[in-house]
């Protein structure tokens, strides 16, 4: 019997991701939503064989997709998991909230009430290698919440889901992070994230704590401080030759990226952040 869950996934030419994760819910869960901004390719296609709710939206950014995506869809079900293309779940992690108490209101106690969403662990692969060390595991994220009871951070780069009241729970097992459409790709999504990086932070807006600590030292020098830190101290070195690649390139080029955009903008006096 499928779950009671509402799957929002956000999508533009996903064919390559698709079908994998659709084989590993379509089956799970009761609802699936495609919010897809008009995809060149054969991902509307896809969604429709596995009998998804698909919606088309033009997109601003991750963050104005979801939020209008929770504000805007007929969502039938209590509990509302947010995914990626590229992700998947675990069978360990179906299984898991297939049994939680709190997810089926079987939990006599008054806390259940106030539990309004719970954090999973992902797990990144790059190049087929599980990216263990260097700070990337466990990174826990909110992705699985009550309906009205969650919305993303309104932020150009590295949006979060939080909660609007009632606290939050750890699932034990985790969900899977796999990108399969190669270097050219990645990095041309990460020039991208780049500029909204630095047009957030440029706008004062660091996010998490330790991003405006890491902002507050100095231009370029923080980056390589910053590789040094998780290809050594935290152990970034022991995932092989992938994780040298993903380490040096998610944790000092991208890094120095952002930097030399940030150099760019306050060098050419840019004050119209909202065309970068």
């Amino acid at each position: 019997m499928k779950l009671p869950i509402s799957i929002i996934i956000l999508t533009y030419n996903e064919e390559i991701h698709l079908e994998r994760l659709l084989k590993n819910i379509a089956g799970w869960a009761d609802e699936i939503f495609i919010i897809d901004s008009y995809s060149t390719d054969n991902t509307v296609q896809i969604a429709k064989r596995y009998g998804c709710k698909i919606v088309q939206h033009p997109f601003e950014n991750q963050a104005q997709q979801f939020n209008w995506a929770l504000d805007n869809l007929e969502i039938k079900n209590e509990w509302i998991l947010r995914l990626d293309a590229d992700e998947y779940l675990t069978e360990e992690l179906k299984e898991e909230i297939r049994v939680n108490p709190l997810l089926n209101n079987q939990d006599p106690r008054q806390s259940a009430s106030i539990v309004n969403g719970f954090y999973i662990k992902r797990r990144v692969y790059f190049m087929g290698r599980w990216i263990k060390h260097g700070g990337y595991y466990p990174i826990w994220f909110l992705r699985l919440f009550r309906k009205g009871k969650a919305k993303s951070e309104q932020r150009a780069m590295d949006e979060h889901i939080v909660l609007l009241e009632g606290r939050a729970e750890k699932l034990k097992n985790d969900f899977i992070d796999d990108n399969k459409k190669g270097l050219s790709d990645w990095i041309q999504k990460h020039n991208n994230y780049a500029s909204r990086e630095a047009a957030d932070v440029l706008r004062g807006d660091y996010g998490t704590k330790k991003k405006k600590i890491y902002y507050r030292l100095p231009l370029f020098c923080r980056v390589f401080l910053y590789f040094f830190y998780r290809y050594f101290i935290r152990l970034g070195f022991l995932d092989g030759k992938e994780g040298l690649i993903f380490h040096f390139l998610q944790g000092c080029w991208y890094r120095f990226l952002v930097d030399a955009k940030l150099y760019e903008i306050k060098k050419m006096d840019i004050e119209k952040l909202g065309k970068i």
